[in-house]
């Protein structure tokens, strides 16, 4: 097994408005608070509201902020957090400048008062602007990775209104925040999940509670990030006898001691917690039983958790994958914040999607099994962890199957390239090493790639089999190839698309094979036979897109802000 040498290798918008272009001029900050008092409580604040999508030294979702404070006046900076859109429409010369470039709003915060707002500000003022020691500084940066857009194909699906699910919270950006839509493998039913912390059961159409995560765990928390809450669902392919039901969540730090950790000089911002529920009786409306904590997985920050769980419903009894649980795991952020060493290393379990057996108990903390066929078991006595079954990933969205067989699991990327990647047992997908196909730089600045050098092959990297870059989309979601029969025009298309822009996407899954990158095409949906957008549908300019699919191989389409679900048609 070959390790990287670290010594060798080197929101979407959100508050670029604001770094990008600089006032002119000298900056006045006295009125900035420098007490430890306001310093602390604005740490406070920007953790809870700011870190999902910022740090100080490298590009997350947006722009590192520090230094900001001495570049942009303070007023201006207060006023776009509480609404950066009518900054922008407002026509704001900077905040249109980057509009034009990222396609996308910030999410506002306009339950933030003055206090907290100027608290915000005074800790941003204590740090100051990014200084790289990098070994990149001579190499060309790659400004477009994919030069070529992605044509719009004439493929134009019809899309059927289900339902709308109920608010849960009054924040009028961000009604519900449904993200994931899967079934039952036995009564076929279909079930939602609201990150805020319910799963619905789609019953006539209508959503009924059926899992308060809640009231079953005190614990339980939504909140900061925006990813943070109940994370995903999967239901074991014999829940009909046996009644269990997998799901992930989120508990704050410390709330009890972690099954995987790392150092104390390393924060924790909050746990994941994988957790098996026994019902009474499977054919119930509203889950009854009990609970059993399988794995509790501390994360430095609060983006890139365990967002995906999922069995492989295409095996089937004594096949060596049925009733195994494959477990996303993303980077916790670690590597944007300056501890690379936490991914991409066989001895850790962020960046990496493993595989379990939840009847077993040979773990380590004997709570769950470890599959002898697992790539890493093996290795076990050089400190490798069995449960790895394919690794670098930085935000391993979601994981299916297509009819074929083929494993593919959709990676989110940092600053430049979304990725759909094709699964083998062992395998390495680069990051943070590469995103995508290209080198990134952990000791520069990483928003910036570049072309891979020929000293990369020795490393055995497996690159995408479909890749696009952030002039096209800023975070991949998805997807699933059709399998159903309703829609013949989507027959051998695996569907998937953009989180925030909500544009749909396919490849042809005859195009995908390691070794080459599959062309995307784009395609659209009507409503009562007119084209319509996911923005004009959701009334959002940030769709929050998501998929899913039911037991007969249909694909459903969900928009978060305003929690409503359709149905592709013919």
């Amino acid at each position: 097994m070959k390790y990287f040498n670290w010594g060798f290798i080197f929101c979407t918008l959100s508050l670029a408005f604001i770094v990008a272009c600089k006032n002119e001029g000298i900056v006045d900050t006295s009125s900035i608070a420098t007490d430890s008092l306001s310093i602390a409580q604005g740490k406070r604040l920007f953790t809870q509201q700011c870190a999902a999508c910022h740090s100080f030294s490298q590009e997350g979702i947006g722009p590192p902020l520090g230094g900001l404070t001495k570049e942009v006046n303070t007023g201006w900076i207060k006023s776009f957090i509480l609404n950066p859109k009518k900054i922008i429409d407002a026509g704001d010369k900077r905040g249109q400048q980057l509009m034009a470039r990222y396609k996308s709003y910030m999410i506002p915060f306009p339950g933030l008062d003055n206090q907290s707002l100027d608290q915000i500000v005074a800790y941003m003022h204590t740090q100051d602007k990014p200084v790289f020691a990098s070994g990149s500084d001579t190499l060309p940066v790659l400004a477009n990775p994919y030069p070529d857009t992605i044509p719009m194909s004439d493929l134009v699906v019809g899309l059927k209104y289900i339902t709308q699910f109920p608010a849960s919270d009054t924040n009028k950006f961000l009604r519900t925040r449904i993200t994931k839509l899967g079934f039952e493998p036995s009564s076929k039913n279909l079930f939602v999940l609201d990150l805020r912390g319910k799963l619905y059961r789609l019953k006539n159409d209508q959503p009924v509670v059926y899992l308060d995560m809640p009231a079953l765990r005190p614990k339980f928390i939504h909140t900061p990030g925006l990813a943070t809450g109940f994370g995903s669902f999967a239901f074991h392919p014999e829940f009909s006898k046996n009644g269990l039901l997998y799901t992930t969540h989120t508990e704050p730090a410390n709330t009890a001691k972690a099954d995987f950790g790392y150092a104390d000089s390393i924060p924790v911002a909050l746990q994941w917690v994988l957790t098996e529920w026994t019902t009474k009786n499977p054919g119930e409306i509203k889950f009854t039983g009990t609970g059993r904590e399988l794995v509790r997985i501390n994360v430095e920050s609060v983006i890139h958790g365990v967002q995906e769980i999922d069995f492989n419903l295409r095996s089937n009894p004594g096949d060596e994958d049925y009733g195994l649980l494959y477990i996303g795991v993303g980077d916790g952020g670690s590597v944007e914040h300056g501890y690379p060493q936490l991914a991409h290393n066989l001895h850790t379990v962020w960046g990496n999607v493993l595989r379990i057996d939840p009847r077993g108990n040979n773990a380590a903390n004997g709570q769950y099994g470890i599959p002898a066929t697992n790539p890493f078991v093996d290795e076990k006595e050089n400190g490798a962890l069995g449960e790895i079954y394919a690794r670098g990933f930085r935000n391993p969205h979601r994981i299916t199957w297509t009819k074929a067989g083929q494993m593919l699991v959709s990676n989110i990327g940092h600053a430049n390239i979304e990725s759909l990647n094709l699964i083998l047992p062992g395998h390495d997908y680069g990051w943070p090493i590469t995103e995508g196909p290209f080198m990134i730089d952990i000791k520069g600045n990483m928003k910036n790639i570049f072309a891979r050098p020929a000293a990369y092959d020795q490393y055995n990297i497996t690159y995408p089999v479909a890749a696009f870059d952030h002039d096209e989309g800023l975070a991949i979601t998805g997807g699933y190839e059709y399998t159903g029969t309703q829609v013949p025009s989507l027959e051998d298309k695996f569907l998937f698309g953009d989180i925030p822009k909500g544009r749909l996407f396919y490849v042809n899954t005859s195009d995908i094979s390691l070794g080459r990158i599959a062309p995307i095409k784009e395609w659209q949906v009507s409503v009562d036979g007119k084209l319509k957008t996911l923005k004009e549908l959701c009334g959002n300019d940030r769709v929050d897109l998501h998929f899913g699919k039911d037991a007969a191989g249909e694909i459903y389409i969900l928009t978060k802000p305003d929690g409503k679900v359709y149905k592709l048609i013919d």
